[in-house]
């Protein structure tokens, strides 16, 4: 699950994703939460994912819009972890 992904599977796998895309070598997507303390927990429940994975998204918080980057660091680009991730992202985004 750690080889580079193609720009053929990327592709495919940002159609099934919510709200991301394609950044150079990562993927990306931002979501706006009701309030500030909903985007700190959403951050929380995405911290403790990356932990479970070993996989760590960039985030960038500002006021309430979360922005997370996915790359695989050790690859130089984007991998099946960042898809995987990616997913997991969005479940936890959209319970918020």
């Amino acid at each position: 699950m750690t080889e580079l992904l193609t720009d053929r599977d990327i592709d495919e796998a940002l159609r099934e994703l919510t709200g991301w895309h394609r950044v150079g070598e990562a993927i990306e997507r931002s979501v706006t939460l009701p309030s500030f303390p909903d985007a700190i927990r959403a951050v929380d429940r995405v911290a403790e994912l990356a932990e479970a994975a070993n996989h760590h998204p960039d985030i960038d918080i500002r006021w309430r819009t979360v922005t997370f980057r996915l790359t695989t660091h050790s690859h130089g680009g984007i991998t099946g972890k960042d898809v995987s991730l990616a997913g997991e992202i969005d479940a936890t985004v959209s319970g918020v």
